[in-house]
């Protein structure tokens, strides 16, 4: 949504140019280097026994020889030993990629042990993930590891980048052309000379630098039902336990009325959709936004205020008392 004009002011004018990480990575990726070692394996399915080329490692033997993913029960194999991942095993349309031989519905009962034995650990390690785990259990703790990569939090296109904070706010403002603020209050001012064009657009992102932590303000206008609505919400750059620690406020007004909304940020871990969907933040319905205007109702101008701030932990209770 284009606005006709939009005013931010924030305790500064901007963040310097030295405050944001400069990162030269690119997004992350898995740049793993594909080993067709299966001519060196053979799963012996009835004799229940492996043979494996001593150059092989047990991680090759567990790599799906289709899309060089490690394999999980059901694990396939042909009648010739050669084994597949069960994904790929339709994919394949049942032949056997090494010797086009039928697949048939052979499980390598031998591998699927081998697998159990194992443990391995995660591959978030280079971020910082310390944890070792039985083979069966990593997928499920990489899904939710807190070392695992951010998706970009920017709402205004389907962005697939991924990486860690600075990378992503780096990223934000070199390609995404992000405001970036520093400090802890916000004073947005809106104006759109017809309020009633609305096709579930985003209006803007606005990233703060606020006690050495990143926050994504949105704001978005989006079709509910028969009419047009406004929201306003916070979003925090990191895991949802340290969200917990931060608080926010916004406010709308005019008119002598106004609207004040108070919450803990949501974060970047959940989508914006799924945070905007949820309603999880300031909501102005048309016609309060047109009221708060004043004037003759045709124009919007909104003015949004707010503010955050860090919960300070009681040692005694274990409860968080605001930090004014």
């Amino acid at each position: 949504m284009e606005f006709d004009s939009i005013e931010c002011v924030s305790i500064s004018d901007g963040i310097d140019e030295d405050e944001i990480p400069h990162v030269t990575r690119s997004q992350f990726s898995s740049s793993k280097t594909t080993h067709n070692n299966n001519s060196n394996i053979i799963c012996d399915g009835y004799n229940g026994g492996i043979s494996i080329h001593p150059a092989t490692s047990v991680h090759e033997l567990l790599e799906c020889p289709v899309c060089t993913s490690s394999m999980y029960p059901p694990i396939h194999q042909c009648h010739n030993g050669h084994t597949i991942c069960s994904t790929c095993k339709a994919r394949v349309h049942n032949r056997c990629p090494t010797c086009r031989q039928e697949l048939g519905d052979i499980r390598c009962l031998a591998l699927e042990k081998v697998a159990e034995s194992l443990e391995l650990p995660c591959k978030y390690g280079s971020l910082g993930c310390p944890e070792i785990f039985p083979y069966y259990s990593k997928l499920k703790h990489e899904a939710a590891c807190n070392f695992r990569p951010y998706n970009c939090p920017y709402a205004g296109s389907e962005c697939a980048v991924v990486g860690d904070i600075p990378y992503l706010v780096t990223h934000l403002r070199d390609v995404h052309k992000v405001d970036m603020h520093s400090g802890c209050t916000f004073n947005h001012r809106y104006v759109k000379s017809n309020p009633r064009e609305v096709e579930n657009a985003t209006w803007m992102l606005t990233v703060f630098n606020c006690f050495g932590q990143y926050f994504c303000l949105h704001f978005e206008a989006f079709q509910l039902g028969m009419a047009p609505v406004y929201m306003a919400f916070l979003r925090f750059m990191g895991d949802e336990t340290d969200a917990r620690n931060y608080s926010y406020s916004l406010e709308v007004g005019g008119n002598g009325r106004k609207l004040i909304w108070e919450g803990t940020p949501r974060s970047i871990r959940d989508s914006h959709r799924k945070v905007r969907d949820s309603h999880d933040g300031l909501v102005i319905q048309r016609n309060m936004a047109l009221f708060f205007s004043g004037g003759d109702r045709k124009e919007l101008k909104l003015r949004v205020t707010g503010r955050i701030w860090k919960e300070q932990q009681n040692p005694d209770e274990g409860a968080c008392i605001p930090n004014l």
